[in-house]
Order: C-alpha cells, then structure tokens, then sequence
C-alpha cells in the first residue's frame, strides 16, 4: 500500500551485524508460540475482548495522534478519515473475529446459516455483508458476497471456514508484520490475522512514518503483548532487514511497495534484480504482501442526471483524494466512453470537484517528488492550488494496449512511469477515452484494466440502475472477466477494506518473483478458505434520490465522502458504536450522517 519508502525504512539484506536486543525478543516470541499452542479458543476469544476494550480506550488519542502525522487541522471533517480507518476498522474486526472463534468452539462453521449464491463461471458466491439487523441499518443499500473460485462447492467452503482456528494447537511459528506507513489500521489488522487466521505469533516493525503513533499502538495491543504472543519495534530498515532474514522467524507479510517487496525477496540493486530475473529470491521463507497498484474507475455511459454526475463525480475525486491520495485502493484511472454524450459535462463536473475542494496536504514522503513527475506529462493540468492535485488527459485508447495517450507521457526515457504502470500515491488522476458504449464499452473497458493497468487490487464500476438492467446477465460476465482482488459496484472498493467480514489482497494468483499487487488475504474475519475475489455493491444515488430512482437503500451521501461535512463526527459516533454496540447509540449516528 505504501508506495514509496522513506529513507532508512527499507529493510536491509541478511548482512546486517548482531542485534541481540531483537534476538532476545524473538527469544520470548518462541516462548509465546508454545502458550499460544496452548491457548484454547474461549481463552482467544477472552483475550480478543480484552484488546477490544483496550482499542475504544486509546481511540481518541489515535485519531488525535494520526491526524496531527497528517497534518489534518483540528476539528477538519477530514478527521473522519482518521476515525473510520483507524479504530472503527480494528474495534470491527475483533468484533467479527471473536463471532467467528466463537462459531468454531461451538463445533459449528462461522458460514453457518450462510446463503450462498452463485456467480458466472459456476461460482460460489458467499454473503459477507449485511450480516446483522445492524450492518443492515447502517450500511443500508450496501451488500458485499466473496466469490469462490471455480469448482469450489458449497460444503467444502462451508467445512473449511476457520483456517487456524479449526487446529488452535497447531502454530506455525513466528510471523514478522513489516507495518504500512499510510493507514493506521493496517499494521493491528495485519497481527490480527497472522494470530487468528495462521495461529503464527507475531513480531510487529512499525513504518517509520507513523513512528508518532507507537506509543497508542502499544497501549491499544497491551493484551497482546502481555500475553506473549506479540512484539512491537520500531526503526529503519536495518532492523526490518535483520529481523526478515532471522532463523527465528518463518513467515514475512509485508504492506508496501512493489518495490520493498522486490528489495526484501530478493535483496538490493543489480544482484537483487538479477535474483528476480531467476526466481531465486535471498529471503529463504515464506512471503505474503498486499502492494497497491493502478486501480480503474470504469463508468459506464448512460443518460444521468445533472445531480447524479455532481455526485459520481465527487465519489471519484474521494476515491483519489481520500487520506491525499495517499492509499493502496486510490482510484487512479478513469476509464470513460468517447461515444457518451455526457462525457464532456462529466469531466467538467470532475474538475470542478477536483478545484473545489480545499487544498490539504500530500503529507507522504516523496509526494512533491511523484507530483512533480506527473505534472511532466503533456496532458497534465492542475486543478485547484498549483502542486496541490493533477487531472492527466491521456486520450484516446482506440488502438491496441492502451495507446499514445499514456506511452507518449513520463514513462518514455527515463524509466517506466507510465501512468498506467506507475502507481502515484499522490493526487494524481487520469482520464482514458476509449469507444463503445453498453456491453461493447463495459467488456473494451474489462479488457484494457486487465491488460495494461498494473496490479490486480481493486477495480470500481460506476453504472446507473437502467443501464445495468439493460446488460443483465452480461454485467455479471465482465465482472467475472474483471481480474481484480475486490470489485465494487456504485461503491468504493475503500468499502471492502473496511468491511471486517471480506478478504482483502490482490487476485489470486501472484508469486514472489511477480508479486503486483500482492500475495494472499487479509481482514477476512469469517476465516474463508481461498476466496477468489470480493464484490461490493452500492446504491448509485444516496438518499433520498436513491428510492426516487427506485433503489430501496436509505443511506445518505457516504461519510467517507471527502465532501462529507459531518464525517469527523460521523466517524467518531461509528467508533463509540464499534466500541460499544447499541440500539440506543445509532440515532446519533444516523444524525450525524445525514448532515454530509
């Protein structure tokens, strides 16, 4: 998810001298393993609870903490961003984690009682979301299903739900967390599945970036490290060298970049590309990642409102602005039809959003840097405050690959920075034209995403709910075709992520040698055994234009809107609600969100 690396935090290759501090620590991680062996599923689920609790106690001081390393000013309705994917996202999926033990220790599936459905291709399809009469009031409109991969049946993924909970006894060593450096959940959400999921114990190597934020880790995650099950460092990639390469541990997951991922595999510069070349990786252990890339907007041409573009065009300025453009899942690539007679006042209404909102700062490390390089492309225009955010008109892909509106720009010469190939983790979003309109457009639009975008994380399809009866059984085709990790539908894929119940990571299929978006899952709290993608689908209008179009969903412009003006408070109500679910807390959220 973290692009680029910032100086000091790469890890280092196994030539790094003596740490007895870190050796005396995975010293009494290999103590903990052997308690963890032997700790049952009502003591699991106990300790879950005691982190639970400890988590809503530091919430305040971690979005506080957070937004001040973001550079938020107090009291911005930014903050919100803050409070959704920090605490609310980690005090959800200890929630979901604990049901699912708690499942398994009554001898029963957590996918019991499941309505599985099916999918193009012979897929089986399960419900992740809605899963209770809460999930249904607030995210009401919204649905997510995991679909299994082909020749998967009902029984088998229903019997093998649990993953290592199913044999709590049998732990699979020490597992190093390498932490990402942009949103805050991800590191405990990452020590929350290798615990639960691989019953691996778990040394944790905080991103640099949020240094400022470990003593709330530390605070948050006491349980855990009291229990023995779980150590926290902090330092530069010497340390997180030394520790990848260490005997002692057995299993690597990294968040990051392509790039570290590449650096930690197979070792620095010209041996460690010459390594890759030969799939003969330096680092002797297993590996799983999650690694960003070029994630499409796909907007399906039909006749919409003058409000429903003002809306989807802000959805898509949120899906690049969120966090400052600054996420793994950020729309980078909007994929829109030359044939459609509301393009033009579509991409007006994109730059107007884009200049509109109020400059906030790419807080990142190397963001002025990758801005810069972007802003080298003949098609770039900024929008808004100059150096704030670019607009990059990349043409016409009519030709084959995705034509000279992307190959003409910075990735020519001096290095591959296409904008198709370069994830910017920046404020940087392009636009591609391409023909077609109806299946025609949607399955080109299919067919470019999987061939020339890189990664495989997540994918986004705008389309209004006439056009979508018009395609019928053929939308659900293309989003078969679709090769992406998780898919979202009138939705942000942002939305998976922060969905407890759903896997998150790349498409299956990646390996060490070419890793793009990454290898295997996260989050995934029902524990479902090789789940092939997620797909998310949303209400194409909010509230309540929603049920005047005909969409029976209640839910108001999304908090995590950048545009939202209640989302601090939104947020903040969400995580009191995490923190302590009642039916008497949910009025005051649902006041706060319908003042977005």
């Amino acid at each position: 998810m973290t692009v680029a690396t910032p100086a000091g935090s790469a890890p280092a290759g196994p030539e790094s001298g003596p740490r007895p501090d870190l050796d005396a620590l995975l010293t009494e991680l290999a103590d903990g393993e052997r308690r963890w062996a032997a700790t049952s599923l009502a003591e699991r689920i106990a300790l879950l609870g005691r982190v639970h609790a400890a988590v809503a106690a530091e919430a305040e001081d971690w979005v506080r903490t957070a937004s001040r390393i973001k550079l938020l000013p107090e009291g911005s309705p930014l903050t919100g961003e803050e409070w959704m994917s920090g605490p609310y996202a980690l005090l959800t999926s200890l929630d979901a984690l604990a049901r699912s033990l708690r499942a398994v220790a009554a001898g029963r599936s957590p996918l019991d009682g499941a309505r599985f459905g099916r999918a193009p291709g012979g897929r089986v399809t399960v419900p992740v979301l809605p899963l209770s009469a809460h999930d249904r009031l607030l995210l009401n409109g919204f649905t997510a299903e995991v679909w299994m991969p082909p020749g998967a049946d009902e029984e088998t993924v229903r019997r093998q739900a649990g993953l290592g909970a199913l044999r709590p006894e049998r732990t699979t060593g020490v597992g190093l967390v390498l932490g990402a450096g942009n949103i805050t959940s991800i590191a405990p959400l990452d020590v929350l599945y290798e615990l639960i999921a691989h019953n691996r114990v778990v040394v944790l190597k905080l991103n640099p970036v949020l240094g400022d934020l470990e003593p709330v880790y530390r605070r948050a995650l006491a349980p855990l490290v009291e229990y023995g099950v779980l150590r926290i460092v902090s330092g530069g990639g010497d340390v997180g060298g030394y520790l990848a390469h260490h005997p002692g541990v057995a299993h690597v997951h990294i968040t990051g970049s392509l790039a570290t991922h590449d650096l930690v595999a197979f070792g620095p510069g010209e041996e460690g590309r010459a390594r890759k070349a030969a799939g003969t990786p330096l680092l002797a252990k297993p590996m799983t990642s999650e690694l960003g890339g070029v994630s499409p907007v796909i907007v399906v041409p039909g006749e919409w409102s003058e409000a429903d573009l003002t809306y989807q065009a802000e959805h898509i300025v949120t899906q690049r602005l969120h966090n400052s453009g600054h996420n793994c899942i950020a729309s980078q690539l909007v994929l829109v039809s030359a044939d459609w007679p509301q393009r033009e006042a579509f991409l007006g209404l994109l730059r107007t959003a884009l200049r509109r909102l109020p400059a906030r700062p790419a807080w990142y490390p190397g963001s002025d840097e990758r801005l810069a390089a972007a802003a080298a492309h003949p098609g770039a225009q900024w929008q808004g405050a100059e150096g704030t955010r670019l607009l990059l008109d990349l043409g016409d892909g009519r030709g084959d690959g995705i034509g000279d509106g992307i190959g003409d720009g910075i990735g020519d010469g001096g290095g591959d920075a296409s904008p198709a190939t370069t994830e910017y983790f920046a404020p940087v979003l392009g636009v591609l034209t391409l023909p077609g309109t109806g299946a025609d457009f949607l399955d080109r639009a299919v067919e470019t995403a999987n061939r020339d975008l890189a990664g495989t994380l997540g994918a986004n399809v705008l389309v209004d709910p006439a056009t979508l009866r018009r395609l019928g059984p053929a939308f659900d085709r293309a989003l078969a075709a679709l090769r992406y990790g998780t898919i979202a539908v009138n939705a942000w894929t942002a939305l998976g992520f922060l969905t407890a119940t759903a896997p998150w990571g790349a498409f299956p299929g990646h390996t060490v040698d070419d890793a793009q978006s990454g290898i295997g899952v996260v989050h995934n709290a029902l524990l479902i055994d090789g789940p092939e993608r997620t797909v998310v689908r949303g209400p194409f209008r909010p509230f309540p234009r929603s049920v005047a179009g005909g969409e029976w969903a209640l839910f108001p412009k999304p908090p995590w809107f950048v545009t939202a003006r209640s989302a601090a408070l939104t947020g903040r109500r969400l995580t009191r609600f995490a923190a302590e679910p009642s039916w008497a807390r949910l009025p005051g959220v649902f006041a706060a969100a319908y003042r977005a």
